[in-house]
């Protein structure tokens, strides 16, 4: 039987501001382990907003939603925080790195909070994320000085690093060339298919979406085909 990674159940969501406007609506879906499924739909369809509640970084809407089969609706801010931490890896259409430290420390830094190896077993495991996509030799360069696509391989080896049950990605080529964009593809494929990782992407990049195994199509804050 597949594992179940992700439930999202009855999910509604709604903006005050200052009269009500519904944007979404009625959110039914489960993601299983070492799936890897797309989020696609025109701009302003509800697809980001989507993800900061499957994130678990917007808890205000109504229905269930359950990570590891575990009930995250209504649970407080910090034991959100730590399962996001442990849990959840995410990559943004913006890499958001320090600059002031290495790339090495950058992808140990969610270990780092998560406090649960020494330092030196994070910077093995670091290490390994680092070769893994092949970027190893940046290892000690600061963050700045590296490229959008290094970057963006970097922020994945960060996402990496806790081994989280699930990647959610925002965009994560809708910064970079084709070239680069094939690149994170390949990544995240290879992800899946060797390390039987979960992976959650919203993108409006059809023909990346067209790639991923399973696309859930959204029009107007509502799930049109999963």
């Amino acid at each position: 039987m597949s594992e179940l990674i992700l439930q999202a159940k009855h999910i509604n969501k709604s903006f005050h501001d200052p009269v009500t406007v519904k944007v979404l609506t009625d959110i039914n879906f489960t993601i299983n382990k070492g799936e890897f499924v797309s989020v696609t739909g025109k701009s302003g369809c509800g697809k980001s907003t989507l993800l900061y509640i499957l994130s678990t970084m917007d808890t205000d809407y109504e229905g269930e939603l359950l990570i590891d089969n575990e009930m995250m609706t209504g649970k407080k801010e910090a034991g959100l925080a730590s399962i996001r931490n442990e849990k959840i890896g995410f990559v943004f259409q913006f890499h958001y790195l320090l600059n002031e430290f290495n790339v090495l420390k950058n992808v140990m830094l969610p270990g780092l909070k998560l406090n649960k190896l020494t330092a030196a077993e994070l910077e093995h495991r670091a290490m390994e994320k680092l070769k893994m996509l092949d970027i190893e030799k940046l290892a000690l360069k600061k963050a700045n000085l590296i490229s959008g696509g290094e970057k963006q391989r970097v922020a994945i080896a960060r996402a990496l690093i806790n081994d989280p049950h699930i990647i959610m990605g925002d965009e994560p080529t809708g910064n970079l060339d084709k070239k680069n964009s094939d690149l994170v593809f390949d990544i995240f494929k290879r992800l899946v298919e060797e390390y039987n990782q979960t992976m959650l992407i919203v993108t409006h990049d059809q023909s990346f979406a067209e790639r991923t195994q399973r696309t859930i199509e959204m029009e107007d804050g509502k799930i049109i085909s999963k």
